[in-house]
C-alpha cells in the first residue's frame, strides 16, 4: 500500500527550483541575522568596557578626594568603619 499523503519533493524541476530558492533565502535571513547579533554583541561589550573604565576612573577620584579632605580609609581599607570597631 503507498503512502500518497505527501507530494513528492522535485518531481518536477519547478519545486526542487522553489526549495533551492527557499534554502537560499533562509541562509540569506540566517546570516543576517548572525551579522546583527554580533555587532549588537560588539556594541555591548563596547559599552561594558567604557562603563568598567568610568567606574575605575570615579573610584580614582573618590580616593583622591577622600586622600586630599583627610579621611581614614582612603588607602582602600576593608570597608569597615573604624569608629564602630
Amino acid at each position: 500500500m503507498a503512502d500518497n499523503s505527501h507530494p513528492k519533493r522535485g518531481a518536477s524541476g519547478e519545486d526542487t527550483h522553489a526549495d533551492e530558492d527557499l534554502i537560499e533565502f533562509v541562509q540569506g535571513v540566517l546570516e543576517q541575522m548572525q551579522t546583527r547579533f554580533q555587532q549588537m554583541s560588539d556594541t555591548i561589550i563596547g559599552r561594558v568596557d567604557e562603563m568598567g573604565a568610568r567606574l575605575d576612573d570615579l573610584e580614582k577620584s573618590i580616593a583622591d578626594l577622600m586622600e586630599a579632605t583627610g579621611v581614614e580609609g582612603a588607602a582602600g581599607g576593608d570597608g569597615k568603619d573604624e569608629t564602630q570597631a
